[in-house]
């Protein structure tokens, strides 16, 4: 019998504890444990899903397979480097690190010591886009939203960072072709850092995506669309809809457009819980790593031209 993959969770915060809940629900990984500076936070949460609590990273060394690290962005190079210098492979909540050049150095580790280095991405895994993806051809147009209420736990990286990173991720895995240009402009309303976030990318291939982002909104709005010659698709990532407009054959005046009109709801599913088990697997060679740590790397790229162009704006 194949020995199930020990795995801890770093972070027992808000979506750690979320990770651990999954790790700890499937059959082919163990849970080792939940490890947080905070001891009372640490011991809550490793009590729930039947773990031990670790208070010291560096501790679950020689006890691991793997980890998950959801704790601040400012601690994700240091924390993912020391377990793929040690032989154990890693997911890391999103964005991969702070900076172009730590992300680098991680993905050279796990590419040198034949590592998975996962990055959480976790829209990738929305049945939405996963349904919708065999829709896509080449697509013109992108524009995105992604708008939400304030929360005080995510302020240590600015709205680019935080939340367009998501969709950031999402374009360039559609896209697929480098970015040509950027222009962007973003605003501190309640933060030190960017609040809001607006950008225009254009790519080589010709195609132009839109993001915004804000994390100061009254609602949460989670929607994608997507232009394409004879389609629009549109996506909303919360509720899960889905419309499809296809042009069906050539428009003769007087009579109507000949557009074909799909509709159709699709349950949320659970897209965290896909995410850990495509790690797990990943892990255990039955898979591979569906969003790497390339992909990370890429979505960082485009965020720091970004930022820089917010920067610049605003001197």
């Amino acid at each position: 019998m194949v020995k199930p993959t020990r795995v801890a969770v770093i972070g027992g915060g808000h979506l750690g504890r979320f990770h651990a809940q999954k790790f700890a629900a499937m059959d082919n990984c163990h849970l080792v444990g939940v490890c947080d500076l905070n001891k009372e936070q640490a011991h809550k949460v490793a009590t729930e899903v039947g773990a031990s609590a670790f208070f010291d990273y560096k501790d679950l060394l020689g006890q691991v397979d793997a980890v998950l690290i959801a704790t601040p962005t400012t601690t994700h190079f240091e924390v993912a480097k020391f377990f793929l210098e040690n032989n154990i492979h890693v997911h890391v909540e999103k964005p991969l690190t702070e900076t172009v050049a730590q992300a680098e150095e991680l993905c050279f580790l796990a590419k040198t010591k034949h590592l998975v280095l996962q990055v959480g991405h976790v829209e990738r895994f929305n049945p939405a886009l996963v349904a919708a993806k065999d829709k896509l051809g080449v697509p013109l147009f992108l524009e995105v939203h992604r708008l939400a209420p304030f929360k005080p736990r995510s302020i240590d990286v600015d709205v680019v960072l935080d939340l367009m990173i998501h969709d950031l991720d999402v374009v360039m895995s559609l896209v697929k072709s480098p970015v040509k240009s950027v222009s962007a402009v973003g605003t501190p309303v309640l933060t030190k850092t960017y609040d809001i976030a607006n950008v225009r990318l254009e790519f080589e291939s010709k195609a132009v995506a839109n993001l915004t982002a804000s994390r100061v909104s009254l609602n949460s709005t989670r929607k994608f669309r997507v232009f394409q010659k004879s389609q629009y698709l549109s996506i909303d990532f919360g509720s899960g809809e889905v419309h499809l407009t296809t042009k069906t054959g050539e428009w003769v005046p007087g009579e109507e457009p000949p557009l074909s009109i799909e509709s159709w709801n699709l349950e949320k599913g659970d897209a965290l819980m896909a995410e850990d088990k495509a790690f797990i697997s990943a892990v255990r060679g039955e898979g591979p790593c569906l969003v790497t740590g390339e992909d990370g790397l890429n979505a960082l790229r485009v965020a720091e031209l970004i930022r820089a162009d917010i920067a610049k704006r605003l001197l």
